[in-house]
């Protein structure tokens, strides 16, 4: 019994292991394709070393590049967040009761609101 229970956890160890290994392969490859300052050439010596000697060339491109690899991750994530707070602020519009009553007022000129609903939306508005 207690020989299947030491058999599983040095399984498990195992499996992590095969897991932590690929996750670093993953990024590794990913962050050589994100790199626009290596060439073609570059990216698929390091990628062929990785094919082949996968744990000797992360080690060496985890000691090599590891700086740069974390400041292009950095710059990709302040990007995207300029890209979101871009975006919030282009869909967020202060809206204030003269442009909900203009708007209403637009819709009643349409014909798409009737006049107490015009009335409604405008006292809507002028209550917030």
């Amino acid at each position: 019994m207690s020989g299947s229970f030491w058999d599983f956890l040095v399984w498990i160890f195992w499996f992590y292991i095969l897991i932590a290994c690929i996750w670093i392969f993953i990024t590794i490859i990913m962050d050589l394709f994100r790199d626009h300052t290596l060439n073609g050439w570059a990216k698929a010596l390091w990628v062929i070393f990785l094919v082949f000697v996968p744990f000797l060339a992360a080690l060496i491109y985890l000691i090599a590049r590891g700086q740069g690899m974390a400041q292009r991750e950095l710059e990709r994530r302040a990007q995207a967040q300029r890209e979101t707070n871009s975006y919030i602020r282009n869909v967020a519009v202060a809206s204030s009761p003269t442009s909900e009553i203009e708007a209403a007022k637009k819709l009643l000129d349409s014909g798409a609101v009737s006049q107490a609903e015009y009335d409604a939306l405008k006292a809507k508005a002028l209550a917030a």
